[in-house]
């Protein structure tokens, strides 16, 4: 699913520090669940940001299923991601006057290549459902605890049925056992749909429960 090669990728000098990312080859395969981690710094959430087209290489080719996504233009960049990545942060950043069904339809409301139907409320709300929140739909994210605003979080990126989800610290501030709850729900959800996983995480546990993982900075 994903092909990189050469990849080279640097920010500019900051207090005379350099930060520089080189990828010489990595494969992806479609419905494969890959574990990124290495200490904070190393260019784990840089590589989730490359994959999805915010920011481009310097040299190299990032391939999606052949489209080479690193050289793209930006509006071209921007629809991709629209229509085949999920996104969920560490930070899950919901609109704290939008409601949990109206923070996971939120893609709907503010990108015009998607459509927002009868059908797409109703698919949102099993999702909520599937994620223990169908009796939460109407409340408002400073009603929720941290764990439910996650789970809202994880809804709303798999909600565009997109092949490829990218998760940066998932279960970032989250007791152990949310964090296995949350990483569970995300797994199961993925696997049903034979969805492409990629997650970065700094927990030993949560690794524990991927097969492939790379350490980036080695």
């Amino acid at each position: 699913m994903i092909q990189i090669s050469e990849l080279q990728f640097s920010y500019p000098h900051v207090e005379g520090k350099r930060f520089e990312l080189n990828v010489s080859d990595l494969q992806v395969l479609q419905g494969e669940h890959l574990v990124l981690y290495g200490p904070s710094g190393c260019g784990k959430s840089t590589l989730l940001r490359l994959l999805a087209g915010e920011i481009v290489p310097r040299h190299g080719q990032i391939l999606h299923h052949g489209f080479d996504i690193s050289k793209a233009a930006d509006e071209v960049r921007r629809a991709f991601r629209i229509q085949n990545i999920g996104f969920v942060f560490q930070d899950f950043p919901l609109v704290p006057y939008l409601s949990a069904l109206e923070n996971t339809m939120l893609a709907y409301r503010i990108h015009s290549q998607l459509q927002l139907t009868d059908a797409v409320q109703v698919k949102a709300k099993h999702l909520l459902g599937q994620l223990g929140l169908e009796d939460k739909v109407l409340r408002l994210p400073e009603s929720l605890s941290q764990g439910e605003r996650q789970r809202v979080a994880i809804a709303r990126a798999l909600l565009t049925d997109p092949p490829l989800i990218l998760a940066d610290e998932p279960t970032a501030g989250l007791d152990p056992e949310r964090s296995m709850q949350v990483i569970g729900l995300l797994k199961s959800l993925v696997e049903k749909e034979k969805r492409t996983l990629v997650l970065v995480t700094h927990d030993p546990s949560v690794r524990a429960q991927f097969g492939r993982q790379i350490r980036v900075g080695d």
